[in-house]
């Protein structure tokens, strides 16, 4: 660890005052007893050191102490020293603050008490020795230089281990959702143990998100934070595991697509935990659909409102097996021709073969409509009025119709 060099405003004890070095073994010999009064001063002050010698405060508050106060009087001894394995110490200390879920605050007010306490302590010392008040002042700078150091190796080691706190949070977070998202069975222990260590609630039901893949993974093209959500931006496609999201509203409004900072996404159902995979399943199948264009290609699909165009879709080949058989008849057509019958035929089978609605429907005269229907009718024959036939005519028209492009997105 680099050796922390004192800010502009805090006086660097190589350049002030010289201190007697004869002052450094008196002060070395009263050091256990100034810091009895220093730490009993920093538990008066500092709540947090005011508990029981046993908390997570106290048990390091006296090596904290005797550890600053002997960086103190090194400082004295030789200011050129740097006391490295003390700095050190602190460092440890303030990763130890982090890696216990404390705040540093209170290790920070502690060092504040401290310091101007011992200084005062000390400085009373060199008075009654006769020592000018510019070997007082002296002493002054050397405390603040002592408290800087200690206090900016504790931040550091703090600034560390939260960094590798958060880091090791998202890896236990990833894990866990690789095991929920799976294939074969999860079992409920295991992931509670990895929810437990990801400090992750487990929720009693879930959605899971596909994200459209970006070309890099810059921050900014990062989703906005989904409270309880676990991420994988570097999966294919990138994915987000949404707990209780019907409970939560959290699909509801624009919230959740500007979470997503433009980038288009399908929202799988929710299903029970242990099914999270199923629902990761149709989210990809909808995305693949969205890159197609037969699901709308930007914002936000839910599956939930798509099922039948899902279903449709779930088997690619059998559906082209459809359409090619029942569609048969209009191969025999021109192309122009071919789809203004398909359209009309799908109108008409929907509408309940009402033709001023299909009219309606397709901003077109009745007498069109009739005209049209004429020529299916020497296509198609009786099979036109067969139930079974009807329903394998609208399964395969809807087909056509949501063909597109099948480009990737680009986005």
């Amino acid at each position: 660890m680099a050796a922390p060099t004192p800010p502009p405003d805090v006086p660097d004890g190589r350049r002030a005052t010289p201190v007697p070095p004869e002052l450094a073994k008196l002060l070395r010999d009263q050091l256990e007893a100034v810091a009895d009064e220093v730490e009993e001063e920093v538990r008066r002050q500092v709540p947090e050191y005011a508990g029981p010698a046993d908390g997570p405060y106290r048990m390091h508050l006296r090596a904290g102490v005797v550890q600053a106060l002997t960086l103190f009087v090194d400082h004295i001894a030789d200011p050129r020293g740097q006391s490295a394995a003390i700095t050190a110490t602190y460092y440890e200390l303030g990763r130890g603050v982090a890696l216990e879920g404390r705040a540093l605050e209170a290790l920070q007010s502690a060092l504040r008490v401290g310091g101007l306490h011992a200084w005062r302590l000390m400085g009373r010392t060199a008075e009654q020795l006769g020592l000018d008040s510019a070997v007082v002042s002296a002493l002054g700078e050397l405390a603040f230089r002592t408290v800087h150091e200690v206090a900016e190796a504790a931040a550091a080691g703090y600034a560390e281990a939260q960094l590798r706190r958060g880091d090791e949070l998202e890896r236990r977070r990833r894990r866990l959702l690789d095991l929920l998202l799976g294939e074969g069975p999860v079992a409920a222990e295991a992931v509670q143990d990895l929810a437990h260590g990801a400090r992750w609630s487990v929720p009693g039901q879930v959605a899971v998100v596909a994200l459209a893949a970006s070309a890099d993974l810059r921050d900014a093209d990062r989703p906005l934070a989904v409270a309880g959500a676990l991420v994988d931006m570097e999966s294919r496609p990138p994915r987000m595991l949404v707990p209780d999201p019907d409970g939560s509203g959290r699909f509801g409004g624009r919230a959740f697509t500007l979470a997503l900072r433009g980038r288009p996404a399908a929202i799988g159902p929710t299903v029970p935990l242990a099914e999270a995979a199923r629902s990761l399943h149709w989210a990809t199948r909808a995305l693949g659909l969205m890159g197609r264009g037969i699901l709308p290609r930007q914002g936000v699909v839910r599956c939930a409102e798509h099922l039948s165009t899902l279903l449709l879709h779930g088997d690619e080949p059998m559906l082209a097996q459809l359409r090619s058989r029942v569609l048969a008849p209009l191969d025999t057509v021109a192309e122009g021709a071919r789809g203004r019958l398909a359209e009309t035929l799908l109108a008409w089978l929907l509408s309940g073969s009402n033709v001023p609605d299909v009219a309606a429907r397709l901003h077109v005269h009745p007498q069109t409509v009739r005209y049209r229907l004429r020529q299916l009718e020497k296509l198609f024959g009786a099979a036109l009025h067969d139930p079974g036939t009807r329903l394998d005519l609208i399964l395969a028209l809807r087909a056509e119709e949501l063909r597109d492009d099948e480009d990737p997105f680009t986005a």
